[in-house]
């Protein structure tokens, strides 16, 4: 069974102050310990509506790019799949412990680029949340 975690820790504007993920604890891994399921991160970072609007075909130009991390191979494969027959690109961002690449505040939250510009992206992510993004 592969678990998608496309939720996002808010703590300013929903979720209030989770002690383990200011302390450094990727948001998924979080969610992992809570459910008692390992999950995989996708659909994080990008806006619904660009579910809607932006699929294309493979190979198609200006395919939308989305990136992926878990420590499940088998389960990541599954939603790569799934995320490819929706009409987007997925970009392998590693494992749980790399998943803060992909959170709110980091230069691949909300870019809808294709999968060089969110390797580029995700590469260019600092593992610092800036103020916004703490309790």
């Amino acid at each position: 069974v592969a678990v998608l975690d496309t939720g996002n820790y808010y703590p300013q504007q929903r979720d209030g102050k989770i002690a383990e993920i200011e302390d450094g604890l990727t948001e998924s891994r979080w969610t992992e310990r809570q459910i008692g399921h390992p999950v995989i991160k996708a659909f994080n970072g990008t806006y619904a509506q660009d579910i809607l609007d932006k699929p294309l075909p493979k190979g198609a130009p200006g395919r939308v790019a989305l990136p992926v991390s878990g420590d499940d191979e088998a389960a990541k494969k599954i939603v790569r799949d799934l995320i490819d027959e929706l009409g987007f690109d997925t970009v392998d961002n590693g494992g749980q412990d790399d998943s803060w690449r992909q959170q709110p505040g980091t230069p691949v939250y909300g870019n809808a680029g294709g999968a060089d510009e969110i390797r580029k992206a995700l590469d260019a992510a600092s593992p610092e949340r800036t103020a916004e993004w703490r309790a």
